[in-house]
């Protein structure tokens, strides 16, 4: 009697001691998938609704949510338990973009995923969800407008000419059309349309305009390209 004992008791000291390896690993890979989540979404997120905290949001709720299933099992007790406890609590925090929805929720089930011990399908997943985020963002996929935004300055001294600063635009926008010319007696103001070929270089376009000489005022308006007018 006392040998079976001793069995089950090691025995249940081995399940343990392996349980605990287990949601050590699914911590650690939920921990690991989730900051490249989040790397993702920093990386591709446009807008004005960024936010250090849900970045790193990201990251815990994928952990948690692991836990959770830890925790829960196969028992249906605890499951419904959580389940009371959660409806307590009040989130209050409104997610301003449904490109922020999309994460929180793949989290969720990624979660679900490592802390079920389901990994081979927690990484596809994880792939096939980043792969395809940064394909839509290279490709700008949804995009309606042909430009990135409007280009206005001015130029004195009319016997320049447009080419003190045709050379310019060609060389930073893929794209560009003449909204409007005021020309005047010493002053002549330009606005475009421009389409860059690289939106972070439009510091660099305002400082060789405003090198080119006679151009003052110059101003460059880029529209949110997630936002449609």
């Amino acid at each position: 009697m006392d040998t079976l004992q001793q069995l089950f008791g090691t025995g249940t000291t081995l399940t343990r001691e392996l349980t605990l390896e287990r949601m050590a690993l699914s911590m650690l890979l939920a921990m690991v998938l989730g900051q490249l989540i989040a790397w993702v979404y920093q990386r591709t997120h446009h807008g004005l609704s960024y936010s250090r905290s849900f970045t790193q949001s990201l990251v815990l709720l994928t952990m948690v949510v692991a836990l959770v299933m830890f925790v829960i099992g196969d028992s249906i007790v605890t499951a419904f338990g959580l389940i009371g406890a959660l409806a307590i609590i009040r989130f209050r925090n409104v997610l301003k973009d449904t490109r922020d929805t999309v994460f929180v929720f793949f989290t969720l089930v990624l979660g679900m995923a490592v802390g079920s011990q389901r990994y081979p399908e927690a990484v596809l997943g994880t792939i096939a969800l980043l792969a395809t985020t940064t394909y839509l963002h290279y490709v700008r996929f949804g995009t309606q407008g042909v430009f990135d935004g409007h280009l206005s300055f001015r130029l004195e001294g009319v016997e320049q000419g447009d080419g003190a600063f045709m050379w310019i635009l060609k060389r930073f926008c893929r794209h560009y059309a003449t909204i409007s010319v005021r020309r005047g007696t010493e002053v002549t103001e330009y606005i475009f349309q421009v389409r860059l070929r690289d939106p972070k270089r439009g510091d660099d376009l305002i400082r060789d305009l405003k090198s080119a000489g006679g151009i003052t005022g110059v101003s460059l308006v880029l529209q949110d390209e997630l936002s449609e007018v």
